[in-house]
């Protein structure tokens, strides 16, 4: 026997009998025997049933072993090192687990009815197994298991277990809730197999398979992992597994790596963070922030290797995002093995990812593209924002519902483009947000939504740009180059007066609407609607089938202008058409002080030399046209000569809905000229009411008017 506190001779177990005398342990249950004197004294023992040891403080190292039939309790306050392997069972009474081996030419292994313990470690006592070599394990191996040995022996840690051990080891089905730990470089594997019970603390130093081909392992109740090694997760075929337990990392090196099988899913809904507190038994981080900045020597450095994997963070119910952390403290690995790897976010709420995906081989090499494909959920309030440089070479797949951001205060994100396996699949909302750093788009397809909001410019290239979402411009530049159309996008929005839409020298087609603030920098051929005060600095054609919609100010356009289709003036009937010089501004705010209404409006403010061609359907040089009570003329000379510009007429009364008539019986237009049944846009319920306004207010003002004129008629009457 080897021990600190122990010998053999004569005299040290008389010393030991004294001290078994001070430490006097608590009484054993009745019908239990307790062997602490046989422990001491460095016997074998045969258990005959429920079987007790109290370690006395201090180390104890035996070098003895255990056999027979029945339990072993281990309590005390000190730890008992086992040198040799130990190998006993619970009496058939108590024995009730249920192995099978399912899966055909893929077996697995599955315990049903786990048997009660064999071995139980209380509170404040600790067994160890192993003193750095390969023996030292308690178990019993009668299954006939694949790649593997299932321990029969189960065990309760309630206090402390300690796995010193070399070699690959088995624990059978854990429960409890105490703290099992394994030393740092010792390299021994521990095949944790199975669903266990155990809710306490597990700390790697070394390997643990929390998951082979040939067992799953599921740990609902686990309530911490330190994680100082290498912590692997595969699946058999077919099986989904989920890890909801936090990780934690203290030392430089750490990883988890994720394997599964065709079929299979591995789903971590814990986050995987750096401790700078608790110890081995409550490990913890007192501030969340140092995730995301470099420790000294790089401690907090820690990493994820996805291996041909499915893996999914988040279950849909949380937003603490697994790797928290920048390219400075965590990593992220997309490999091949099998076949590609894919890994899904699923969270209910923001989470940032401030690190890049890449294809490296640990965290040596970030920027070496990685080989599998990312899918942001389709999860309500599932909103995910890349603050780094991706370089997975694979599809970016967001579902409806959800939304993928590229860039944020935290740093500017993008993604690699160019080819059809790196194709943006966006069903949901895509945002780009960066801040210095550009981003090129290409092969973006899908149901969802654009929106480029970052002082960075976006350019979308190639003819695979075919999404049908809404674009919309709210800050910088969204460029189109090398064919790229939004001919297929359901509405263009530029949003801002910053917003920016460069569509380079092949021209913006408008096939759906255009509204907005902003300005499109090249030509625009509107085949769809246009509203709003937008500028373009190119040339603007209006397709026989496209409309033009007055609404917060003129269109201004620095190129040449061509005219046709559909004019909308249902906004400028409500008085929001607004002037565009200053004297128009006051004009217009008097009039509509005095309900006068507004005297010229400028539809299009022609910023070049050249002459408009062409007229809007139906409002020729001259024509007429009403907007509530007042008749405009519409000129294509005005402003400064080649403007489009409303220039009031006459105001009349005209309390019926009919269409009017100017003199000689030619009916007025009718403010929205285009197809009413072709637009989306309209305005009519406020013209409607603001018509109704006029037509009570004026009629009475007119009568109070003739009552004055005929009084004053009757006096020069008289005088004649």
């Amino acid at each position: 026997m080897h021990s600190h506190t122990h010998r053999t001779t004569a005299a040290v177990g008389a010393l030991a009998a004294v001290a078994m005398i001070i430490t006097a342990p608590p009484a054993a249950a009745a019908g239990t025997r307790d062997v602490t004197a046989d422990v001491l004294a460095d016997r074998d023992v045969t258990l005959t049933g429920d079987t007790v040891v109290t370690v006395p403080s201090g180390t104890t190292t035996y070098d003895g072993v255990f056999r027979g039939e029945g339990t072993l309790t281990v309590r005390g306050g000190g730890t008992l090192v086992l040198t040799r392997d130990s190998d006993f069972t619970l009496p058939k009474a108590r024995q009730r687990q249920r192995v099978a081996t399912p899966g055909g030419n893929h077996p697995y292994v599955t315990v049903a009815a786990p048997d009660p313990p064999a071995i139980t470690v209380e509170r404040g006592a600790t067994l160890q197994y192993g003193d750095g070599g390969t023996a030292g394990l308690i178990g019993h191996f009668p299954y006939d298991t694949p790649a593997f040995r299932l321990n029969q022996d189960n065990i309760r840690v309630d206090g402390t277990l300690r796995l010193s051990l070399r070699s690959a080891y088995n624990l059978g089905t854990i429960s409890g809730s105490g703290l099992i730990t394994q030393p740092r470089f010792l390299w021994g594997t521990w095949d944790l197999s199975g669903t266990h019970a155990f809710s306490g603390v597990i700390d790697n130093g070394t390997q643990v398979n929390a998951g082979r081909p040939e067992f799953a392992t599921s740990l609902p109740n686990v309530r911490k992992v330190l994680n100082q090694g290498t912590w692997t997760v595969d699946t058999p075929l077919g099986r989904t597994v989920t890890m909801g337990m936090d990780f934690y990392q203290r030392e430089y090196g750490s990883d988890i790596n994720i394997q599964s099988r065709p079929g299979s899913k591995v789903v971590l809904t814990g986050q995987y963070s750096w401790s700078d507190q608790g110890g081995d038994t409550d490990p913890s981080l007192s501030d969340p922030a140092l995730n995301w900045t470099p420790a000294p020597k790089n401690v907090n450095k820690r990493g994820t290797n996805i291996k041909g994997a499915n893996v999914q963070w988040g279950d849909g119910t949380t937003h603490r995002i697994f790797m928290p952390g920048t390219a400075e403290t965590v990593y992220i690995n997309l490999l091949a093995a099998r076949s590609r790897s894919k890994l899904t976010f699923d969270y209910d709420g923001p989470v940032t990812l401030g690190a890049p995906i890449g294809g490296g081989r640990f965290h040596d090499t970030l920027s070496a593209p990685g080989a599998g494909d990312i899918v942001i959920a389709g999860t309500r309030g599932n909103d995910v924002t890349f603050a780094a440089r991706q370089y997975y070479d694979g599809s970016t797949t967001v579902e409806k519902g959800a939304v993928l951001r590229l860039g944020s205060a935290q740093g500017d994100g993008s993604l690699l483009t160019g080819t059809e396996r790196r194709r943006v699949v966006n069903d949901g909302t895509l945002v780009v947000h960066n801040a210095r750093t550009a981003v090129s788009l290409s092969h973006v397809g899908g149901g969802g939504a654009l929106v480029q909001s970052g002082a960075a410019t976006t350019t979308l290239t190639g003819s695979a740009v075919t999404y049908t979402g809404t674009t919309t411009v709210t800050k910088g530049t969204l460029a189109l180059r090398n064919g790229a159309t939004l001919a297929h996008s359901r509405a263009i929005r530029l949003t801002s007066s910053g917003a920016r839409l460069d569509t380079g020298t092949a021209g913006l087609r408008v096939a759906t609407t255009l509204t907005g603030k902003g300005t499109v920098q090249g030509n625009v051929s509107n085949e769809g609607a246009v509203a709003g005060p937008i500028t373009v600095s190119g040339g603007y054609t209006q397709r026989p089938e496209g409309e033009l919609v007055l609404r917060d100010g003129p269109l201004k356009v620095a190129g040449a202008v061509r005219l046709s289709g559909g004019l909308d003036l249902s906004a400028a009937g409500t008085g929001s058409a607004r002037a565009t010089s200053e004297s128009a501004r006051a004009t217009s705010d008097a009039a509509r002080a005095t309900s006068d209404p507004v005297r010229e409006i400028t539809v299009l403010d022609h910023q070049g030399r050249s002459k408009i061609v062409g007229a809007f359907r139906g409002l020729e040089e001259g024509s007429k046209v009403r907007l509530a009570d007042t008749t405009y003329r519409i000129s294509y000379h005005g402003g400064d000569g080649n403007d489009v510009v409303l220039s009031a007429v006459a105001a009349t009364a005209s309390p019926s809905g009919r269409a009017r008539v100017a003199s000689g019986g030619t009916p007025l237009a009718d403010p929205h000229t285009a197809n009413t049944a072709g637009s989306g846009l309209g305005w009519w319920p406020y013209v409607t009411a603001f018509g109704l306004l006029i037509g009570l207010v004026l009629p009475a003002a007119l009568r109070r008017r003739a009552g004055r004129r005929g009084g004053g008629g009757g006096r020069h009457a008289a005088h004649d």
